[in-house]
């Protein structure tokens, strides 16, 4: 095992379970989950967003998620990838940006930066989402983008200012 870095996770979910779960109550046990190989995990708020891309759907909750984890990345993917269809997703009868019982993106592992066929951190649009980079700035509030050392409340500032 790796020594532990620092992970935040973004975690959405605008579908019900197919038990009935909301999804609030989804990313709620989601988390737990999380926690059970994520140490130390802690949880932002969670906050309701109108969706993107694809709008004839129910607004999001999003939330974000940060702990330390001593696996790699791609182990980490799995891992979440486990959690997200323990919850009923199923990337293959989904729509692209369309709604689901779980999304759970790697938005930060470390200052690590990966670009690998499936997997690429930190997260492609992260600087794009205010839904992502409030929870993380809530639960890691000096956190800066790997790829070129820019501080994301500072991008978070210049998405608000733009009115995105």
């Amino acid at each position: 095992m790796e020594t532990p870095v620092e992970v935040v996770l973004g975690i959405g979910s605008n579908k019900n379970g197919a038990d009935g779960r909301s999804p609030r109550l989804i990313i709620e046990a989601a988390v737990k989950d999380l926690a059970g190989f994520i140490g130390g995990l802690r949880a932002a708020s969670i906050r309701e967003t109108k969706p993107l891309h694809v709008t004839d759907q129910p607004p999001f909750l999003n939330t974000a998620a940060a702990g330390f984890y001593g696996g790699s990345p791609r182990e980490l993917l799995f891992a979440v990838n486990a959690v997200e269809a323990a919850y009923g997703r199923d990337r293959s009868r989904e729509r692209r940006w369309g709604e689901r019982t779980l999304d759970i993106d790697i938005l930060l592992f470390g200052c690590l930066v990966v670009a690998e066929e499936g997997l690429v951190i930190p997260h492609p649009r992260l600087k794009e989402r205010a839904f992502a980079l409030e929870p993380l700035l809530e639960l890691v509030p000096a956190a800066q983008d790997p790829l070129d050392g820019v501080y994301l409340r500072d991008v978070l500032e210049k998405i608000r200012r733009a009115g995105v």
